[in-house]
C-alpha cells in the first residue's frame, strides 16, 4: 500500500499518466515445476469404472497453494525481457526508462497500473503485454484494491468512500447518529474494565476492517491503533468505542488523502502521542503516518 501511494504522489507531481490493466485467468499461465494431480471434476464420466483415475496438471490452476507464486514467476520473466528493472524494496515494482520517458508498472495478483508522462509509451508496453498475456484495458485509473482515485490539473484524490459505506451498512451503523470526533477525549480504556464480550470474532473483524481504512484516514489511525491493542480479549466499553468510531466515519465517510500536483517529493509525516496513558502499562501511545 506504501509503494502505491507513493506512486500516486509522483504521478500527481510529475504529471504522469495512469492507466490499469486487469489480466484475464492469471494464474492459468503460470507453469508447474512439480507433478501435481487432481480428482476427475464433477460430471467428469471417462467411460471407465476405475475410480482411482486423476488428471495431471501442465498448468497451474485456482485453488493451488503455489498458483500466484507460479503466476508472479512467468509475469515477472516477461516483464524483465521487456527491458523493465524490478525493484529491490518491491517485488511487484518494475521500471523502464528515465525522465519522461519512464515507465512504471506495478502489479497486485491480476491488477495492473501502468504509469509515465508519454501515452505512446503505454501503448507500447500495453501492446508487448498483450502478445504475451489475455488482458482487459481498463482505462484511466479509478478504482484498486478498494481505493477510489480520481486525476485532474491540480492532482490526484484517494479515498475509500465505498469502502466506507459498506462497513457502514455491514455494521448497522448507516443510522447511527453522527460523531464530530473519532474518540471521545476524556475516555480511558482498560484491558480489565468492563464484561468480556460473547462473541469476540465480531470486534476483531471490525477492527480488522477498520485497520484496512486506515490507509487514506490518519484523522482514525490513532483510536484505530488503540481498539486494536484489546483484540486478544475485548470487553463492552470496547466494542462502545468502537461504534463511536463509526459513527465518526459516518459524517466523515467522504474524507482521503489528496496529492497535489505541485507538492515537493519530500517526506512529510503525521505524528498523534499521548504521554502515560495507558492504565494497564503506563505507557505512551504515539502512532506515526507518512506520507
Amino acid at each position: 500500500m506504501t509503494t502505491f501511494k507513493v506512486l500516486l504522489s509522483l504521478a500527481a507531481s510529475k504529471r504522469w499518466h495512469l492507466l490499469q490493466l486487469d489480466v484475464n485467468n492469471a494464474f492459468l499461465n503460470g507453469l508447474l515445476d512439480e507433478e501435481v494431480y487432481m480428482k476427475l471434476p464433477l460430471g467428469y464420466h471417462t467411460g471407465s469404472h476405475d475410480s482411482n483415475l486423476v488428471c495431471k496438471l501442465h498448468k497451474s490452476i485456482y485453488g493451488l497453494k503455489q498458483a500466484s507464486r507460479q503466476w508472479f514467476n512467468v509475469f515477472s520473466e516477461v516483464v524483465l525481457k521487456l527491458g523493465f528493472q524490478q525493484s529491490s524494496a518491491e517485488h511487484t515494482l518494475f521500471v523502464k526508462g528515465s525522465g519522461d520517458d519512464m515507465v512504471v508498472l506495478l502489479v497486485y495478483v491480476d491488477d495492473i497500473i501502468l504509469a509515465s508522462k508519454q501515452l505512446p509509451l503505454l501503448a507500447e508496453v500495453h501492446s508487448s503485454l498483450q502478445q504475451h498475456f489475455k488482458l482487459k484495458d481498463l482505462g484511466q485509473l479509478r478504482y484498486f484494491l478498494g481505493f477510489e482515485v480520481a486525476q485532474n490539473s491540480t492532482g490526484i484524490s484517494l479515498s475509500q468512500r465505498h469502502y466506507a459505506l459498506k462497513l457502514l451498512e455491514d455494521t448497522g451503523s448507516l443510522a447511527k447518529k453522527p460523531a464530530p470526533t473519532p474518540m471521545t477525549p476524556s475516555l480511558k480504556l482498560s484491558a480489565t474494565d468492563g464484561e468480556l464480550l460473547e462473541d469476540a470474532q465480531l470486534y476483531r473483524r471490525l477492527i480488522g476492517r477498520l485497520l484496512y481504512l486506515t490507509h487514506t484516514r490518519p484523522d482514525i489511525t490513532y483510536t484505530v491503533h488503540l481498539l486494536s491493542q484489546f483484540v486478544s480479549a475485548p470487553r463492552q466499553p470496547h466494542l462502545l468505542a468502537a461504534h463511536h468510531l463509526l459513527s465518526y466515519i459516518k459524517q466523515t465517510h467522504g474524507l482521503g488523502l489528496f496529492f497535489s500536483s505541485t507538492s515537493s517529493t519530500q517526506l512529510t509525516s503525521f505524528v498523534d502521542v499521548n504521554y502515560s496513558s495507558c492504565s494497564d502499562t503506563r505507557r505512551s501511545i504515539t502512532v506515526i503516518v507518512r506520507f
